[in-house]
């Protein structure tokens, strides 16, 4: 059996969304802040977070109600959000790395290379509005459950639906399967192809 195949959902309702932007800076101490989710914005799974999304989860929860995780494995936290709020551009988020832990410092010398500056958002959208079949879905109202630090995105703005409940070895695994099956179509697509004569 395939590692996609023996990978077991942990919930089909919960999904991912990477922030197009960077992580803004990290200082000695482990504390980093940025944009987990940016308002107004149509994302590769056509997509678009509204303005006020955030507002009930942040006064239900608060920043200590939501985790700071490594690539959505509940697994692996990194620390504590300090701070999480809303602004006219999207969803500010102020972080503090445990040092103390492995995962923790292998993050923040990644943060510090350079190597690892994306934030994304596990959520559920509890209402949400579509124009018309194939349209934007508009995420007015979103339960948010984890920010992850992630590394440098393929597709920055790309929305990821369900999360493996086994963290990133099968996300990665999927991609991997993803990745070949696309390698293995191209390579039928040129065989396909008449050969044309060299000049």
């Amino acid at each position: 059996m395939s590692a996609v195949q023996n990978c077991r959902w942990r919930e089909a309702s919960l999904e991912i969304k990477r922030a197009p932007l960077a992580l803004e800076r990290v200082d000695a101490r482990g504390r980093f802040e940025g944009y987990a989710s940016v308002f107004g914005v149509v994302d590769l799974g056509r997509d678009m977070v509204m303005k006020g999304a955030f507002a009930a989860t942040l006064k239900r929860r608060g920043a200590g109600g939501v985790r700071l995780l490594w690539r959505h494995d509940p697994a692996q936290p990194l620390g504590a959000w300090l701070a999480l709020a809303e602004d006219q551009r999207g969803l500010r988020a102020r972080g503090q790395l445990d040092l103390a832990t492995p995962a923790s410092r292998r993050a923040f010398a990644q943060m510090r290379e350079g190597a690892l500056d994306g934030l994304s958002i596990g959520y559920r959208a509890l209402r949400q509005s579509r124009a018309g079949p194939g349209g934007v879905r508009r995420l007015h109202v979103i339960d948010l459950m984890e920010i992850s630090l992630v590394d440098h995105p393929m597709l920055p703005q790309a929305r990821v639906s369900p999360v493996a409940a086994t963290g990133s070895k099968c996300a990665e695994a999927r991609l991997d399967w993803r990745l070949a099956a696309f390698s293995v179509e191209l390579s039928l697509l040129r065989l396909a192809q008449p050969e044309r004569p060299s000049s």
